[in-house]
């Protein structure tokens, strides 16, 4: 009879050591608590000069050599001059590096792009966000609305082109990887193949040659080429938009990058306050008018 009541007591207790370490087992861990506020670690990470960059307390961004205008000026990207450069150095600055701090590398366009690790915290190069594009790297939020353009020489018969109809027995050429590129074999479909240069360089000295009857560019740098480097060259219009929504260029980040949020962030910031109008009325100005070709 005395038995009784002590294995009441034990099977009491081997129950309530049960519960206890259920009741263990389900409360929320410190790493649960963590992820259920992200956006506090998100602030934490990007703190104003302090991000997990390629190397610590600099910012190190990269585009290609030669750096083109009206993105660059006299091919030094580091001076601050130019549409890419001055947003580079905007975004910079929103990220918490002053000027000092950049530190610019050399990376050819295509690459800039193409799968592996990269070697910069973003670069910046008229690259154009795309679904494919993101399947190898991250891209910031897009920092310039951009559309393509068709240059020929002046008096000749691809000068004289309306229509997407009157391109299609042309010989159009393009830098390689670009949308540009992407225009001619997808809007255009031209019936001959089209020439691919591996600069824009490349492409305007074909242009000169006679090599092809027309190229296509993004239309600021189409400005520029037929106002400077080639002035006998006349643009002869601009394609509309493919799809709802416009064609970006974008920050190109390593895939998965800690980074990508902060530079996003950093470029929302400076296209709500303005920042990025007063950086492209002042380097890209005249780049604003073309007739459509449809």
């Amino acid at each position: 009879m005395h038995l009784a009541p002590r294995a009441l007591r034990r099977a009491v207790a081997a129950a309530t050591i049960a519960l206890l370490a259920t009741a263990v087992g389900c409360a929320p861990q410190p790493e649960e608590k963590a992820s259920a506020t992200p956006s506090g670690s998100a602030q934490k990470s990007c703190a104003k000069g302090k991000l997990a960059t390629q190397t610590s307390g600099k910012l190190t961004i990269a585009t290609d050599e030669p750096a083109y205008e009206p993105w660059f000026k006299d091919d030094k990207p580091a001076n601050g001059k130019g549409f890419e450069s001055a947003v580079a150095y905007a975004v910079a600055k929103q990220l918490g590096y002053d000027k000092s701090a950049v530190v610019w590398q050399s990376v050819p366009f295509n690459k800039a792009f193409a799968p592996g690790v990269k070697t910069f915290d973003f670069d910046i190069n008229q690259v154009s966000i795309s679904t494919e594009r993101k399947k190898a790297v991250d891209f910031s939020s897009g920092y310039y609305d951009v559309r393509q353009a068709v240059i020929a020489l002046k008096g000749s018969k691809a000068a004289k082109a309306t229509s997407i109809a009157d391109l299609k027995n042309l010989k159009l050429g393009a830098q390689v990887g670009t949308t540009s590129l992407d225009y001619i074999t997808d809007v255009v479909k031209p019936k001959q193949e089209a020439a691919v240069y591996a600069k824009n360089d490349q492409a305007k000295s074909a242009l000169k040659n006679g090599q092809v009857d027309a190229i296509v560019v993004d239309l600021p740098t189409a400005f520029y080429i037929t106002a400077a480097e080639v002035t006998d060259a006349k643009i002869v219009g601009q394609f509309e938009n493919q799809g709802g929504t416009p064609e970006q260029f974008g920050l190109v980040l390593d895939k998965g990058s800690a980074l990508t949020s902060c530079v996003s962030g950093a470029v929302d910031a400076l296209r709500k306050d303005g920042t990025l109008a007063r950086i492209e009325k002042q380097w890209l100005s005249d780049a604003v008018d073309a007739p459509v070709l449809k």
